[in-house]
């Protein structure tokens, strides 16, 4: 049941948090407690909205009227190394300090792997009992986990000449954990259908547009130095995805190419109760504490190919993007 926690985390916003120590950084006040975690949780959200832009598309052929098919389509997007980490610096900071007295260092984020970073909020007295003393936490790569996986099934419909619609949905799924679940709409419009010699061009060009919507919670509820009930992070994820795409017409195996344009948004709201039991914050009680937005943007370009075998079909795709990601399909229908 962890395992499979941590993986519908990972489809959530990559807080699928490897420590449990996250909500021990409200001892150093909720000023600083929003400066880290819009740091640490920033390219897992941006990771995860790259990766759930994915997949819209196996042809630049669409169907025609009433043609149709399913998809069952999984991603999988590597995490860079340049996103497990970002440099602290404690001059940005009102109350945190690292133990060993560093003005800076790297530490992980949501989606890292650095363990045993030990930072220290002072009392009154330095070195007194009034100290609050933990380590920062790591991330999924702590965890061996080095991608941000999604999956999701697909349906696409040719309606109006040379225009196909598609849906795509993963249902809500729930565990003691993690609440996941999204959906998307797009549209696909072939422009070389209306050109005469479209039945004998080698090739098809069309246009797409799609918009993905997610929403996820995890619950990291936890006793420690925090105390409290109810935590958890809540995220809204929608995104944009503009693609311009060429493919060939063959019987059974063809490849496809597209370049394009990503754009989305994410709100991530920190909520519960968190009541610090340590440290010069001792006895302060946050509900709710604060919200973080983040934007992730970009251009993209994929190559694929497809099997055709029937009414059986199997794909495979490279997108490279500020997050590059592989995405297979299965795929039934008829034309």
């Amino acid at each position: 049941m962890k395992k499979i926690s941590i993986f519908l985390a990972l489809l959530t916003l990559g807080l699928g948090f490897s420590q449990e120590n996250i909500n021990d950084i409200f001892a150093a006040g909720i000023n600083d407690a929003q400066t880290f975690a819009e740091d640490y949780f920033a390219p897992a959200t941006e990771g995860a909205m790259f990766s759930i832009s994915n997949g819209w598309f196996n042809s630049a052929d669409v169907k025609p009227l009433l043609g149709f098919e399913i998809s069952f389509i999984g991603n999988i997007t590597p995490v860079k190394d340049e996103k497990k980490s970002f440099i602290l610096n404690v001059d940005d900071y009102e109350n945190l300090q690292f133990a060993d007295g560093s003005p800076s260092k790297a530490v992980s984020t949501a989606l890292g792997d650095i363990e045993g970073v030990e930072v220290v909020i002072e009392g009154p007295l330095a070195g007194s009992v009034d100290d609050a003393r933990f380590e920062l936490p790591a991330g999924l790569a702590s965890g061996g986990v080095d991608f941000i996986p999604t999956g999701f099934i697909q349906a696409s419909l040719g309606v109006i000449k040379a225009t196909e619609l598609k849906v795509r949905f993963f249902p809500k799924i729930k565990t003691d954990d993690v609440k996941v679940g999204f959906y998307g709409f797009g549209v696909q419009h072939e422009f070389t259908k209306w050109l005469p010699a479209d039945k004998v061009m080698p090739i098809a060009i069309s246009g797409l547009i799609g918009y993905t919507h997610l929403d996820g919670s995890y619950d990291f509820t936890d006793t420690g130095i925090i105390e409290g009930d109810n935590q958890r992070v809540e995220s809204k994820m929608n995104t944009w995805v503009f693609q311009a795409i060429a493919s060939t017409k063959l019987p059974v195996i063809n490849f496809y190419g597209s370049i394009g344009y990503m754009t989305g948004k994410s709100e991530t709201d920190v909520l519960g109760t968190y009541v610090v039991s340590e440290g010069p914050f001792t006895s302060e009680v946050y509900v709710d504490p604060f919200s973080i937005s983040n934007k992730a943007n970009g251009a993209r370009a994929t190559l694929g190919t497809k099997l055709k075998l029937s009414f059986f079909r199997l794909n495979a795709e490279y997108t490279f993007a500020k997050f590059n990601n592989f995405n297979f399909g299965v795929s039934f229908g008829f034309r």
